[in-house]
């Protein structure tokens, strides 16, 4: 990957001011490339290197130090408070349409056209549509195409002076590329990607600090932090969209279309979310197109922005009340508003975990209205202390399932409800089934303990018993069972033997055929072995290798589940979290009393199957990885005779993998197998081993 010559490199050796020079330059466009264009150009390190050589020649030679070095980023004292700046051109706001039909849009053009007189034979007016984002309008302020001084919106007139936290934001270039104005105002705003705000929440969960509500509170506190250095430690990202003051710039582009292209080619960061459209028509769809997609957006925004296209159309339309006649923002329907708690419930999912649910006053949040939100979890409420009778905040975007994120604790009253406790609240039993609920140590959830008894887990425990590495049910799938216990023919896992042709045939899109050859599915499933019937309970944590060393182990499923937790740690890879999750299972008496229906119903295996016992296991402690195609063997074969001779099978090829088993077609872990040096078996040279014991 070669490195631009944006001009000859001088040596390291002579003259440190051009080094210095072509260090700044080379950090710049590097930076412009990774941060604004997401396509860099050099590796991490080497902008590195840069960046250590240039703060070594700066320490050499302060002199050589420029505002606009990209080592300057971060190095701003802790402020006393904000000083103000007044704004040489005014901030204004925009207005803004609360209809957020297309009506909103058609009355906007029809406002226009009459006031620059047009009539309906007049061809329809060009706009510039946009995205309006949701965070902090800021005012960067560039003289001779270098960066001295940033700004908030304040009231408009006069903001506070934020350049050292604006200076962290890697986004916006401390020196704009090309031939710049000599003075160029550049309005824009700061925000905080979706991604990095879940990940900034989680770090500071992590710390036991404050989380934040959304991301625009969370992008302004950083803007106005007075310590820099804990701004720069916010993920914060930058969109240009208009200017303010402009001196020396004679080739300004005539529109505002236009305008946004320069300022991309200065170097600022411009979302390309945006069209050039004709007339009401062209502004609907874009409100609709961008309306589909909000949800997908990698930021939050609240509407559209239309502005008339032409510059000399804007500056004959003019302002009314310090408001652009030429511009209007076309708002979408709020996805936050505030309501009140009037209950918490605890709603049983598909895989046994408990979930908080808020009860709601009805509010109109996002286009729809919402009676329930989320919680998440217990440690989620608790750490937002939602109680009963709280106003909360209730988010809701697209299709995402409503949730509450953030109480406003002024207008707590005084006979709300204690700090939640989903234990105490339930009484320590799944409010569906009366199943122990349980959580394990480092988990957000609890969870019902009675899977396979647990009416609310019952489609999911069908759906795993009867799966292709369990009791390999075939026809048994996902509408089936939908069918099945919404019609109320299967309760527990033994109903499922005692289903025949008639039944099943009653069922919509349920041919005799298909009936007959369910039935017999179900028949030939209770010929199985020990460790698939053990996987097939769903034992939270006893997954298919689990379940084979169960079986390996103890030799009978009486042992496993009288087996206490110190016995159950005597087996391969069983540790304490499994050990517990098998003791619960086991421990309900409904989950036995299923176990002992489904043996009754014809359920069996071996006897003996699985017993410990003098059988040679050549591959004891041995990890292989097969990859291709085997002649005779298939992929489950190979796995359960590699497993059966002590071995275990890994997904990928590493330095701790003992042997590579290759087929037809093998690839790329072959190549590593042979980059590491790993001995490849083929379906013979397996074989052999597996006969004759040779590791």
């Amino acid at each position: 990957m070669s490195q631009p010559s944006l001009f000859d490199a001088p040596s390291q050796a002579q003259d440190p001011a051009s080094r210095a020079a072509w260090l700044r330059a080379q950090l710049h466009h590097h930076a412009h490339r990774y941060y604004v264009l997401d396509d860099p150009e050099i590796p991490d390190a080497e902008y590195d290197r840069l960046f250590q050589e240039l703060q070594a020649l700066e320490a050499t030679h302060p002199e050589l130090l420029t505002p606009d070095s990209p080592t300057q980023r971060v190095l701003g004292k802790v402020l006393d408070g904000f000083q103000p700046v007044r704004h040489a051109v005014p901030m204004l706001s925009i207005r803004t349409e609360t209809d957020t039909e297309p009506t909103g849009a058609a009355n906007f053009d029809a406002r226009v056209r009459r006031e620059l007189r047009l009539t309906e034979a007049d061809p329809p007016i060009e706009y510039q549509a946009e995205l309006k984002f949701d965070g902090l309008a800021i005012n960067l302020r560039y003289e001779r195409g270098v960066l001295v001084q940033a700004a908030t919106r304040g009231d408009g007139e006069v903001g506070e002076d934020v350049t050292q936290n604006i200076r962290t934001i890697n986004q916006i270039p401390l020196r704009l590329n090309g031939a710049a104005p000599e003075v160029l105002e550049v309005r824009g705003e700061v925000y905080m990607r979706r991604d990095a705000f879940d990940r900034l929440n989680e770090r500071q969960r992590e710390l036991g600090d404050k989380t934040f509500v959304n991301p625009r509170n969370a992008a302004a506190g950083a803007v106005r932090q007075l310590d820099p250095g804990i701004a720069a430690k916010r993920p914060l990202s930058f969109f240009a969209y208009g200017w303010g003051e402009v001196v020396g710039w004679p080739d300004q582009p005539p529109t505002q279309a236009g305008v946004l292209d320069a300022l991309e080619a200065f170097g600022l960061p411009v979302s390309h979310e945006r069209a050039v459209v004709l007339g009401a028509e062209g502004l609907i769809d874009f409100h609709r197109r961008i309306g589909e997609r909000r949800d997908q957006l990698p930021f939050d925004i609240d509407g559209v922005v239309y502005k008339v296209n032409r510059l000399d159309l804007q500056k004959q339309l003019g302002f009314v009340t310090r408001e652009p006649r030429w511009a209007v923002a076309h708002k979408y329907p709020a996805q936050e508003q505030m309501t009140k708690v009037l209950d918490i419930d605890i709603q049983v999912g598909r895989t046994g975990k408990l979930t908080p649910v808020a009860k709601l006053a009805p509010v109109f949040v996002g286009g729809v209205t919402v009676t329930n939100a989320t919680l998440h979890n217990e440690d989620e409420t608790r750490r937002k202390d939602v109680r009963i009778g709280d106003t909360v905040i209730v988010r809701r975007a697209g299709d995402v399932i409503p949730e509450v994120v953030a109480v406003v604790a002024d207008r707590r009253p005084a006979d709300a409800g204690e700090p939640f406790d989903l234990y105490q609240r339930l009484r320590g039993a799944c409010p569906v089934c009366g199943s122990a609920i349980t959580r394990e140590d480092g988990e957000a959830d609890w969870r019902c303990s009675g899977g396979l008894y647990c009416a609310a887990q019952r489609k999911q425990a069908l759906l795993h018993f009867a799966q292709r590495r369990a009791m390999d049910i075939e026809g048994l799938g996902d509408k089936l069972v939908e069918q099945l216990v919404d019609g109320g023919l299967i309760r527990t896992l033994p109903d499922l033997y005692k289903l025949g042709v008639a039944k099943l045939a009653a069922l919509d899109r349920m041919a005799d055929k298909s009936a007959q050859n369910l039935v017999e599915a179900l028949e030939k499933s209770k010929q199985t072995t020990l460790p698939r019937f053990l996987f097939g309970l769903g034992i939270r944590h006893v997954g298919e290798a689990t379940a084979k060393d169960l079986a390996r182990h103890f030799g009978s499923l009486d042992r496993i589940m009288d087996a206490r937790v110190e016995e159950l740690l005597e087996v391969n890879d069983v540790g304490p979290v499994v050990a517990q999750s098998i003791r619960t299972f086991f421990d309900q008496p409904h989950n036995r009393e299923v176990v002992e229906q489904l043996r009754a119903a014809g359920v069996h295996w071996p006897e003996g199957e699985g017993t410990a016992s003098d059988a040679p296991r050549p591959l004891l402690g041995k990890t292989l990885v097969l990859t291709g195609t085997l002649p005779t063997l298939s992929r489950d074969e190979a796995k359960e005779m590699i497993e059966a001779a002590g071995g275990k099978v890994a997904g990928s090829v590493s330095k701790k993998t003992h042997y590579v088993v290759a087929g037809a077609e093998a690839g790329s872990k072959l190549a590593k197998a042979e980059e590491l040096g790993v001995p490849v078996l083929d379906e013979a040279g397996l074989k052999a081993l597996l006969a004759q014991g040779e590791v």
